[in-house]
């Protein structure tokens, strides 16, 4: 579905176009009416189907830019989050001048008190955060109109359970509440029970995702030998419009410039690309002028590109429904692609994740040899060379190929011509900067646990030991403590009881 059918503003439409979005994605096509509409919304779909823009895009359209209080307020899990979610509606709203500010821990909280007297329409904040902030009353939710929970089961998991209902209670009765998590646990649904009024439920099942007529395989290396590898699998597939995905704006920006550095036609896309840079680059791949569009999952997210014909993770996405998301872009319309992702040794619970997921099991690949990816070089230049001999006029270039026969050998000057027009690439060093590499799978997410945890603000599971992973780092934890400035109430905020001693509001119930 295009988005001129979802009945969003000229203003709106402007944003999306300039943004290079043309195709709504299943979440969005379905979210955005009933936003529009003005109805609770449940939401469940993973990370990368494009959730941001189906809530993000009818809330910038029904944005008051007069109105100078905080409007549509959003709870996010990560700081990291919350400023891609403000970035990415920055970008979408520019047309409209909606004010969008983001709100976190771990970073000067006075900076952000003097930001919001510029009086943002949304907010986006992390929970600790705006606790922060309401208490000290820089933060006023009188007229919030709408307040979206964005991947709810990781703020959950992050022990931000209590924080989320603390807030909820200080906003007025009437307002609309949107809710977003990739699963449903008890806890959640006690969430949307209690504060969503007759919510619609928006569910983008993996057989929705799943893409079909594409062989998928993967290659398991070392990270600092992927790019090689990479290089000499494209000499091999000779691939024709590929798009290649990195799990970071700096990785796309080492890509892109180290297939520049081997001869590819290659540009980049991440969030952090002019809008003028990003048109640009998005045409000309159109245009066929470009053989890779390397790009993170925010900045490939809603684009409409046809004729893929390879996909490539060099990062596997840690969210299974990011793959299947990602290899999309390929085998479509009834054609067929080719899908390959870079695996190291330890993110195989990942690759078996994804299997279970699609239902297909990945095929290896072998890395090609030298010798191989030579003869692919080869038999690229020798296309080459046949399509100049028989679409093109040579006759002026008579002279200049006599002479240089009177020199040189017919043998070595089709050599040379070869070499000149292959891209030899492993001749060329080029060093990527190693990524952090994902948590084990077996112990990444730990759901759920003994459910002794829920609603714990010190995260602990049922045997009552801290669950220490990859979020502690995300919260500015050091030697594995959370950092309390980081995402929790400051300055010893009030008790609860005392708190809602001073409440005049009504909590709305589903009842």
């Amino acid at each position: 579905m295009k988005f001129n059918e979802l009945n969003l503003s000229p203003e709106i439409l402007k944003g999306i176009q300039e943004a290079g979005f043309e195709e709504a994605t299943p979440i969005q096509a379905e979210t955005i009416p009933l936003v529009i509409k003005g109805n609770d919304v449940i939401g469940q779909a993973q990370t990368g189907t494009g959730k941001t823009a189906a809530f993000g895009l009818p809330l910038l359209d029904k944005a008051d830019t007069k109105d100078n209080h905080i409007q549509t307020l959003i709870i996010s899990p990560t700081r990291e989050l919350a400023i891609q979610t403000q970035e990415e509606l920055y970008k979408l709203g520019k047309p409209k001048r909606a004010k969008v500010q983001a709100v976190y821990g771990g970073s000067d909280i006075r900076r952000q008190i003097n930001n919001l007297k510029n009086h943002p329409q949304i907010l986006v904040g992390t929970p600790g955060r705006l606790l922060d902030h309401i208490n000290r009353k820089t933060v006023r939710l009188e007229h919030v109109t709408t307040i979206v929970l964005d991947e709810a089961d990781e703020m959950l998991d992050m022990g931000f359970i209590e924080d989320i209902q603390s807030i909820l209670e200080t906003v007025p009765n009437e307002h609309q509440t949107l809710l977003f998590s990739a699963t449903m646990p008890k806890p959640i649904l006690n969430i949307t029970k209690r504060f969503m009024k007759d919510p619609e439920v928006v569910k983008i099942k993996s057989k929705e995702l799943t893409a079909k007529n594409i062989k998928q395989y993967f290659v398991k290396s070392k990270d600092f030998e992927k790019f090689d590898i990479m290089t000499r699998i494209f000499d091999v597939q000779a691939p024709e419009k590929s798009i290649i995905f990195g799990r970071t704006k700096r990785r796309v920006d080492e890509l892109t410039r180290g297939l520049q550095a081997r001869g590819y036609r290659a540009e980049g896309l991440h969030g952090d690309l002019s809008q003028q840079k990003r048109m640009s680059v998005l045409r000309q791949y159109k245009e066929g002028k470009l053989e890779f569009l390397i790009a993170t999952d925010v900045a490939a997210r809603g684009l409409d590109i046809s004729n893929v014909t390879h996909v490539y993770n060099y990062d596997i996405p840690q969210d299974p429904d990011s793959y299947v998301h990602r290899i999309g872009r390929t085998g479509r319309a009834g054609k067929s692609g080719i899908a390959v992702s870079f695996i190291t040794p330890n993110e195989m619970g990942y690759l078996r994740t994804i299997e279970e997921l699609t239902k297909v099991r990945m095929d290896p690949l072998q890395p090609p040899t030298d010798q191989e990816a030579l003869v692919g070089q080869f038999n690229s230049a020798r296309s080459e060379v046949i399509d100049t001999i028989e679409n093109n006029d040579l006759t002026k270039y008579e002279d200049f190929a006599k002479d240089l026969l009177g020199q040189y050998s017919a043998e070595q000057l089709v050599e040379a011509y070869i070499k000149t027009i292959s891209k030899d690439a492993e001749n060329i060093p080029v060093k990527i900067t190693p990524e952090r590499p994902l948590p084990s799978r077996k112990n990444s997410r730990n759901r759920r646990g003994n459910g002794g945890h829920h609603g714990n603000r010190n995260n602990r599971g049922g045997n009552g030991k801290k669950r220490f992973n990859d979020r502690d780092h995300r919260r500015g934890g050091k030697d594995g403590k959370p950092n309390r400035s980081n995402d929790s109430r400051k300055n010893g905020s009030s008790k609860k009881g005392e708190k809602r001693k001073n409440r005049n509001f009504t909590i709305r119930t589903n009842a």
